[in-house]
């Protein structure tokens, strides 16, 4: 059994690898084949988080870093509560969203592509969640960012239709439609630039550390010679953390990354749904869960609790008001789902801020991670029926649907039912585990946090009541009608698609009326995690008043129904008329507080703007005259290269040829042949050495 863990990640994977050879043998067989793989990674989660024990599995990887100050790396998966809590979460409703896509794709071209990426996908967030270290969770984490590039941009074709973003609207004289190709390229951008403080942090952790593996970095946190120590020695453990939150502000789309996950959109709908509810966005904050109680360990020895976990809470609390206005003004029903996203994400990050900022570490530890389990559930059932709703439609625009409860009663009621979760409205799951972050930071008297959470719990009602409305309730649009008059018919969604966003619906709501009961034994199976760590976290925190508690739980209904009470009156059983862009505040809002326009002023236009500018300047105003100016003295010094050439060197070598020649000449009359006058020659030689010997040298 100590083997099935690793089946939980490999078998997506070995499922993508497959897929080519399956759709060579038949198409049915890559798609069911392809659901059959997530299938199993999920039945391998549920019963390895019943009956293998917690502990970390592994292999030898690389042996070779070992040294007296560095640990061998090894390669492993660690199951503790926290990945068996992910991991079934993940599993289970990628694997109905995988069911879904039979359907949803069967027409698509590229499917064998879709499979692949998709297992791809499931395999490496699961690879992300059970890697024991964190050098083999960046493989995981890599391997996330490049399928969701890859699936984003799926129909890279970049067909109209496939846009996102309303045609011709702009914003500081940008367009603020984009195609899918473009998105992929966009979120690909975006969470590079947090996985590269991500990537500085950990090599720094290792540096002092001499290890990845998490239970090392927990067992080694402490005490003046951990590498805790080490890092604040140099100022360095703050920053250090702080680098690594730059991750999963990346991954999970917080301020001031946040502005790629809009645009994802671009995609499937059923990839936005495992983008949204199973996969990519939740890594930041499972990353953040894992890593979070090892820094608290390590910065609460030096009293550096506060700006660490107060930038977590902080970027989560006002990323999740910012995506909430964004949301209330949206046209696409999959862009309002998207925002919505966003900011139900950044209640999470404000949970585990809070956990650092508050007595009780477990209490907002865990109200993010039970906000993260809620989330996956309606949210994935909340995309899955927009998608079906976008096909019968036609169309993605809100304005032109209206009306589509008559014909689609069964998707009606799964959106609501997920809609109400979403608000926080007993007694489904949302409700719970939302109101179970204000509490927390209510308890930890962050009361401003507190405010801004509770703010968003109003444009929250606000934005999901608009989007029921808008898409179920009223006369249909002229949209519709001239698709009836055609002859296309609104009607519920076949079986295979229907099932899964309708199982995720009720699911939230059998949640939420057991969530009283199995609340108690979840928390203490969660706050297992620190129990595999071993290290200590305060959890002694006097519990709230019950007053208190019912207090604030009746605030966040009351504004949360305040929010819904609003949308009803606005959006409910009204004419549809295309939607415009507005002015004032709703155009501030539309524009998306003009955060995304500036970033392609700066960002992308000024880097053009910059390349402009070099080619003229420096590429043309200096290289190319410059390179003219040497061009041009190489092929003066080369003539005069060439006139000494011709006049010295091959003069000179003229002239020792014309005088050997002379020599030659000279030299040859000597040479007639004739041997007679060899002899006497020879004779003369002789006679005249004598004649020197004598005269000369016996003289002398």
């Amino acid at each position: 059994m100590i083997y099935l863990p690793w089946f939980i990640w490999i078998s997506p994977i070995v499922g993508a690898l497959l897929t080519p050879a399956f759709a060579v043998i038949s198409p049915k067989l890559r798609n069911w084949a392809a659901v059959g793989f997530s299938l199993i990674a999920a039945v391998a989660a549920t019963v390895t988080s019943l009956t293998v024990a917690a502990g970390d599995y592994q292999v030898p990887w690389i042996p070779s870093v070992s040294s007296p100050t560095k640990s061998a790396i090894t390669a492993g998966v660690l199951v503790d509560p926290l990945s068996m809590f992910m991991a079934n979460i993940v599993a289970w409703v990628s694997f109905l969203i995988m069911v879904y896509s039979v359907e949803y794709m069967k027409e698509d071209s590229g499917l064998t592509r879709y499979w692949f990426f998709m297992n791809l996908f499931i395999g490496n967030m699961l690879l992300l969640i059970l890697a024991d270290n964190l050098l083999m969770m960046l493989f995981g984490w890599e391997g996330v960012g490049l399928c969701s590039y890859a699936l984003i941009g799926y129909w890279y074709k970049d067909e109209k239709e496939h846009w996102v973003g309303t045609p011709g609207d702009t914003a500081l004289g940008l367009p603020q439609a984009y195609s899918p190709s473009q998105a992929g390229m966009k979120a690909f951008i975006f969470t590079r630039i947090g996985d590269i403080a991500l990537m500085i942090a950990i090599f720094l952790i290792y540096a002092y550390a001499g290890t990845f593996n998490y239970l090392e970095l927990a067992t080694k946190v402490a005490g003046s010679s951990g590498w805790a120590a080490g890092l604040a020695r140099l100022g360095l453990l703050v920053p250090t953390a702080l680098l690594f939150f730059g991750g999963p502000i990346g991954k999970s789309a917080q301020f001031p990354l946040q502005e790629w996950l809009p645009d994802a959109m671009a995609g499937p709908t059923s990839v936005s749904a495992l983008i949204h509810a199973a996969t990519m966005v939740k890594a930041g904050v499972f990353l953040t869960g894992r890593m979070g109680p090892i820094f608290y360990t390590a910065l609460v020895q030096f009293q550096q609790v506060f700006p660490f976990f107060a930038t977590i809470a902080w970027i989560g609390a006002f990323t999740a008001f910012l995506a909430a206005t964004q949301a209330t003004v949206a046209r696409e029903i999959k862009k309002v789902l998207a925002y919505s996203t966003v900011s139900q994400i950044g209640y999470m990050m404000l949970g585990l801020g809070i956990a650092g900022l508050g007595a009780n570490f477990a209490l907002g530890y865990t109200a993010g991670l039970f906000h993260l389990m809620s989330h996956a559930i309606f949210k994935a059932s909340l995309f899955l029926a927009a998608g079906w709703v976008i096909h019968a439609a036609e169309s993605r625009f809100m304005d032109e649907m209206g009306g589509l409860a008559k014909g689609m009663r069964l998707t009606a009621a799964a959106m609501l039912l997920a809609g109400l979760s979403l608000m926080g409205i007993p007694p489904l799951s949302g409700f719970w585990t939302k109101d179970a972050v204000l509490s927390a930071s209510f308890e930890a008297n962050q009361y401003l946090l507190y405010g801004l959470g509770i703010a968003t719990v109003l444009l929250t009602g606000f934005y999901t009541m608009r989007m029921l409305g808008m898409t179920f309730s009223g006369k249909p649009s002229a949209h519709l009608a001239e698709l009836e008059h055609e002859g296309s018919h609104v009607h519920e969604a076949r079986f295979t698609m229907l099932l899964p966003y309708l199982l995720l619906a009720v699911g939230s709501l059998i949640i939420g009326i057991a969530f009283p009961l199995i609340d108690p034994p979840l928390t203490n199976y969660l706050e297992g995690t620190f129990s595999v760590l071993r290290i200590a976290i305060p959890s002694g925190a006097p519990p709230e008043s019950g007053t208190l508690s019912i207090t604030l739980v009746a605030i966040s209904v009351a504004v949360a129904l305040a929010g819904a009470a609003l949308g009803y009156i606005r959006y409910f059983n009204k004419e549809h008329h295309q939607i415009t862009k507005p002015g004032g505040l709703q155009g501030f809002l539309w524009n998306r507080w003009y955060v995304n326009a500036i970033y392609y002023k700066i960002f992308v236009n000024g880097s053009m703007r910059v390349a402009n500018g070099l080619y003229q300047y420096v590429e043309k105003g200096v290289w190319d005259p410059l390179n003219y100016v040497i061009a041009r003295n190489v092929v003066e010094y080369s003539k005069a290269s060439r006139q000494l050439d011709e006049r010295v060197v091959d003069q000179a070598v003229n002239d020792v040829s014309t005088e050997g020649s002379r020599l030659s000449n000279i030299m040859k009359r000597f040479q007639t042949g004739v041997t007679q006058q060899y002899v006497i020659s020879f004779a003369i030689g002789v006679l005249l050495l004598l004649a020197y010997m004598i005269f000369v040298i016996g003289a002398s």
